[in-house]
């Protein structure tokens, strides 16, 4: 197995490049595909650095057949693990159509190649946004029932892979991420997003860092204990071990599977800005602003499935996400300076 190639698309984003470390760490070969819409070339170089190893970049676009053909026609690729789409859940309700086709068009695309070259095991990298209901706990038998264009994409493309694996014998998988935050306990790569950041903790590390004056609260009067939203932070380093458990797994095993990766518990908007303030020691203010459309009050994720079959585990808690993102938000300070 490892003297084949693992194929990554979005390798030089946020939970990529930190998945492409892991893989080499772990003696895989890389192969990756990145259009570096929400990431940068240079990422290549700290990949290397930090792993000692080399990854196979080729930039470009998953709707790109000829592309996805000339990797698959030139690496012996032993399985993919498919990252590359838009994910902003508010950006999403003002582009439906673009997140549709980069998202679900995409992903239709590199089925039909894998297809051809007969490679059977996929792992997607889904969201929690597929599910309908505010549970306490959400396990993988919750309802679905996407409530915005992002999250109705990626159960799409699930019920794609559920019922392609029902025709022929393959492997695939469904990870339904709980928020990703923290970064690479070097310090060398972690999330950077281009523009104004969609989601929570890089907006507060750049506050935190001075970049922006104040964190924009979306609603404190959801039905939560301090009135803000509640969401399963995960570690990104403990993500992408969950990638490797569930790379294993697949190769063991024909169907399609589907597993929570979250932590079982659950933080408040105001408890994630009052808990990096403690680990940075800098100030983040906060003002309050109107809900937006399409989120929810409460999203925890019930990990127990992958904790028992896959034998994964979140290990890391709040204060070691936001002290490693603190580490990052400062290097990028620093370079800067």
């Amino acid at each position: 197995m490892n003297n084949n190639y693992i194929f990554v698309t979005g390798g030089l984003g946020y939970i990529g490049s930190h998945l492409c470390i892991e893989l080499l760490e772990k003696g895989h070969k890389v192969v990756t595909l990145d259009n570096l819409s929400n990431s940068k070339i240079t990422t290549l170089e700290k990949i290397k650095k930090i792993s000692g190893k080399k990854v196979e970049f080729f930039q470009g676009d998953i709707r790109d057949e000829v592309l996805l053909e000339n990797i698959f026609n030139n690496f012996q690729i032993s399985g993919v693990i498919h990252l590359a789409g838009l994910k902003a859940v508010n950006e999403s309700i003002d582009k439906p159509t673009e997140y549709f086709d980069v998202n679900v068009s995409g992903s239709i695309n590199l089925l039909k190649v894998m297809q051809k070259h007969k490679c059977k095991v996929l792992i997607f990298s889904s969201s929690a946004t597929v599910y309908k209901s505010s549970e306490s706990l959400l396990d993988e038998e919750s309802e679905l029932g996407p409530v915005n264009p992002y999250g109705q994409t990626k159960l799409i493309i699930e019920q794609a892979m559920s019922s392609i694996c029902k025709s022929s014998r393959k492997s695939f998988i469904s990870l339904r991420y709980f928020n990703p935050v923290g970064a690479h306990s070097s310090g060398l790569i972690g999330e950077d997003p281009k523009g104004i950041p969609n989601n929570l903790m890089p907006y507060i590390s750049q506050v935190a860092r001075g970049m922006r004056k104040n964190l924009k609260v979306f609603g404190n009067d959801y039905e939560t204990p301090d009135g803000t939203g509640i969401r399963d932070y995960i570690h990104v380093s403990d993500l992408v071990k969950g990638h490797l458990r569930a790379l294993d797994f697949a190769y063991e095993n024909s169907g399609y599977f589907v597993f929570n990766l979250g932590t079982g518990k659950g933080y408040s908007v105001l408890e994630v800005a009052k808990t990096y303030e403690k680990c940075s020691g800098q100030k983040v203010p906060i003002i309050i602003s109107q809900r937006r459309e399409g989120d929810i009050a409460l999203s925890i994720a019930n990990p127990s499935k992958a904790n028992v079959v896959l034998k994964w585990t979140a290990k890391k808690g709040l204060e070691d996400m936001c002290r490693d993102s603190w580490k990052w938000e400062k290097r990028i300070s620093d370079s800067q300076s």
